[in-house]
């Protein structure tokens, strides 16, 4: 599914404009982007919890030369889907 077909499936479901679900679907994207990058978690009931973790430096190696090259520590976003959502799922 894409947005499109989401912004589709929300208008039909909540009896609204597909514009008006697009507004929606943006704005509730927009504040998990925003809380995520303050450091805070996300937790939607039943379908599951945004957060962020923090991924340490690293030391890899390059495939093609075989060259020890540093990967530098970086936050990351998760998620982890809730009991309803892992039910439906299954």
């Amino acid at each position: 599914m894409n947005k499109k077909e989401l912004v589709d499936a929300m208008a039909d479901a909540a009896g609204i404009s597909k514009a008006d679900a697009e507004k929606a679907l943006n704005g509730m994207l927009m504040a998990v982007s925003k809380a995520l990058a303050k450091g805070d978690k996300v937790t939607l009931v039943g379908f599951g919890t945004f957060a962020t973790v923090k991924r340490p430096e690293r030391t890899a190696k390059n495939p093609r030369t075989g060259e020890k090259i540093t990967i530098p520590a970086k936050t990351i976003a998760k998620f982890k889907p809730g009991s309803k959502l892992a039910d439906a799922v299954n």
